[in-house]
């Protein structure tokens, strides 16, 4: 099997993945959200969490792990919060309703909070995180991960889990600021990633229980992700656990569902958004004009030896995106294959 990797289209991409949620008996409207989601994803540059997460989801599906056509339901709600219940929804179209309503509710209140339970993986944490920006809004996105790949720190057992956030601020001449990070030094989808690819990972990412550094990603199961700056970033993953699972009544700690491993038990994924109106302290624009002079300084800032740029969050997605829009989406042999069985149980048009 041949090493390079295929550029394809985002469109094509975007059809492959729609085909495969109405073979699953997704209605149209969800599967064209959830398709566009995840292309949007692999767009961005963050591969562990576009097109090669669908054999899982359809496997989830499929095993009648996941509904297929979620109602949506409010269990509280006050004029600048609210907490839905996704009924077992995929994560990417539950999110994609909260933040909806978020950005409504903004409007008239200036920033809102929406929880959600009873939800699925959603993919990577600034898609939702981005979706403000069209209104002029900073948008803030945490999630308890679909799996725990981390102890408390000092301890063994695995109660914590990636437990991402995503902040994106917009600006004027320049791209978006877009901090999209997991409170461990790397997502656990990246060690997905390299395992179908081949590859190792850096030392640092991962520890076994003896405390060896774990750079065989095929033996992620016998170690952890560490977490970043040490007990800080298990910190992190504590409360952001409590705000997105705890708070809103989903899954945290113990009660987590390997989805890796399970594809049958409901997970009860627990997220949240804010959206945050500019509007509410400053003028958009000026704002706008202000973010463009942050870029300035950090860009302009003097540089140690060695270093040849400093960048912003949120660069280099965009530049991957102008990259991956004009030129195709590289999709690796290996993941073609498996996409490529997908349509053939599934019985669709390949890729």
């Amino acid at each position: 099997m041949s090493s390079t990797p295929s550029n394809l289209s985002a469109e094509s991409l975007r059809s492959f993945i729609t085909r495969s949620f109405l073979a699953c008996g997704f209605p149209e409207h969800n599967a064209r959200v959830a398709a566009d989601l995840m292309t949007q994803a692999d767009l961005n540059g963050q591969d562990g969490h576009g097109v090669f997460r669908l054999p899982q989801y359809v496997n989830r599906i499929l095993s009648g792990g996941m509904n297929v056509d979620p109602k949506f339901k409010v269990i509280e709600e006050r004029t600048a919060t609210a907490l839905i219940d996704g009924d077992n929804g995929l994560g990417h179209l539950v999110m994609h309703h909260a933040t909806q309503m978020a950005m409504n509710k903004a409007e008239t209140t200036g920033i809102s909070w929406v929880g959600a339970r009873h939800s699925n993986h959603a993919g990577p944490a600034s898609l939702y995180a981005m979706m403000p920006l069209k209104k002029d809004m900073i948008g803030i996105y945490v999630a308890v991960g679909s799996a725990n790949h981390l102890p408390p720190w000092g301890g063994t057992e695995m109660l914590l889990s990636t437990n991402p956030i995503a902040i994106a601020v917009p600006s004027g001449q320049n791209p978006p600021i877009v901090l999209d990070m997991a409170t461990t030094v790397a997502a656990y989808g990246k060690v997905k990633t390299a395992a179908q690819r081949g590859e190792t990972i850096p030392e640092g990412w991962m520890i076994d229980k003896q405390g060896t550094p774990l750079t065989d990603p095929t033996r992620a199961s016998e170690g952890f992700l560490l977490p970043i700056g040490g007990p800080k970033g298990y910190g992190l993953a504590l409360i952001f656990g409590i705000l997105a699972g705890t708070l809103n009544g989903a899954a945290f700690g113990q009660d987590v569902i390997d989805f890796n491993a399970d594809s049958k038990t409901t997970t009860n994924t627990g997220h949240f958004i804010i959206a945050l109106d500019i509007k509410a302290f400053t003028d958009p624009s000026k704002f706008r004009a202000d973010i463009d002079r942050v870029w300035g300084e950090m860009k302009s800032s003097p540089k140690l030896p060695g270093v040849d740029e400093i960048r912003l969050p949120g660069e280099r997605l965009a530049r991957i995106k102008g990259e991956r829009s004009a030129s195709g989406i590289p999709v690796a042999p290996a993941l073609k294959a498996q996409l490529d069985k997908l349509a053939e149980r599934l019985g669709i048009a390949p890729l």
